[in-house]
């Protein structure tokens, strides 16, 4: 017999409200987009839903920008690994920015693996306030 194929698919992405780890409700949707501005405290990820995969085993990083610890040492990426709790399992990968904001700006990349194939991939550009303007818009755009 034929295992079926596991299907998985990005729900949302952006930004959302706190995350609280130990509650059963993943965070809400509050704006879908790649471009996050920086303030401590602000939530911004992805959830992902996985169909047909119960049990198996998801890898997921956030590789940051080179944030430094408190000896000064860059951070390294953060890794995990979550069993899939159902055949219809939603999954929030994110986080969140904490003083000083200026050491965490750049693109922060997020994703998760099933079965050695990355599945899952969003990167956030986190910027400063002044920057989210429409000459930057089009400057990114190469005009």
């Amino acid at each position: 017999m034929s295992k079926l194929k596991s299907e998985v698919t990005i729900v949302s992405y952006g930004i959302y409200t706190q995350w609280d780890a130990k509650a059963k409700s993943l965070p809400k949707i509050q704006e879908f987009t790649t471009e996050v501005i920086a303030q401590i405290d602000i939530e911004f990820g992805m959830v992902v839903n996985f169909k047909k995969a119960k049990g198996e085993k998801i890898k997921f990083c956030i590789y940051h920008p080179d944030i430094p610890n408190d000896d000064g040492e860059v951070m390294p990426p953060f890794e995990g690994e979550e069993y899939v709790g159902n055949n219809n399992w939603d999954f929030y990968l994110g986080d969140t920015i904490w003083a000083p904001v200026s050491n965490k700006l750049g693109e922060w990349r997020m994703t998760i693996e099933l079965k050695g194939k990355v599945v899952a991939d969003k990167t956030f550009d986190l910027i400063q306030e002044e920057e989210k303007n429409e000459a930057n818009f089009w400057k990114k755009r190469g005009f």
